[in-house]
């Protein structure tokens, strides 16, 4: 499948930061971003071409140097169902940035400063199945009120 050319631009400059775009499937026109491989050299400004990508499904920014500034930027990604922000710089107001994504069915917050408050702005995705909080300022209470939400989410916090 021939990317149209607006996607073509932003392929070329996702790739210039680094980052890897792929479909996901042959035949498929949804697509999977990466910048995991380019650890913390990645930035908020490497990751806004994203924004403006279609069919974006999975996005991989774990271990990279983003803050809640560029998360902000992916506001638009509607089609968005994995997003991987561990070991990121994301903290609760960060996560406001995703409630209108409500197709994310895994989201990994693993060695975040996520807490219970950043929780409440994960009520609304209620498609969300798998949720990983290692590592982060997250109470067994504010697990047991996320899970009042979103009771088909499965929240992993530790071994």
């Amino acid at each position: 499948m021939q990317a149209p050319k607006t996607d073509a631009a932003l392929i070329a400059a996702i790739e210039k930061s680094g980052g890897t775009v792929r479909p996901i499937a042959q035949n498929d026109e949804r697509r999977e971003v990466s910048f995991y491989l380019q650890g913390a050299s990645v930035k908020d400004a490497d990751i806004s071409p994203v924004a403006k990508l279609t069919k974006v499904v999975h996005l991989h920014l774990g271990n990279t140097s983003i803050t809640d500034q560029g998360l902000a930027s992916l506001k638009g990604l509607t089609d968005l169902e994995t997003l991987h922000l561990e070991e990121t710089k994301i903290t609760d107001a960060g996560l406001a940035n995703l409630k209108g994504l409500t197709k994310i069915t895994y989201l990994n917050l693993f060695g975040t400063a996520v807490t219970d408050a950043g929780l409440e702005h994960l009520k609304g995705l209620t498609a969300l199945k798998s949720l990983y909080l290692f590592e982060t300022k997250v109470t067994e209470a504010g697990i047991a009120k996320l899970k009042q939400s979103i009771p088909t989410c499965n929240i992993i916090k530790g071994w």
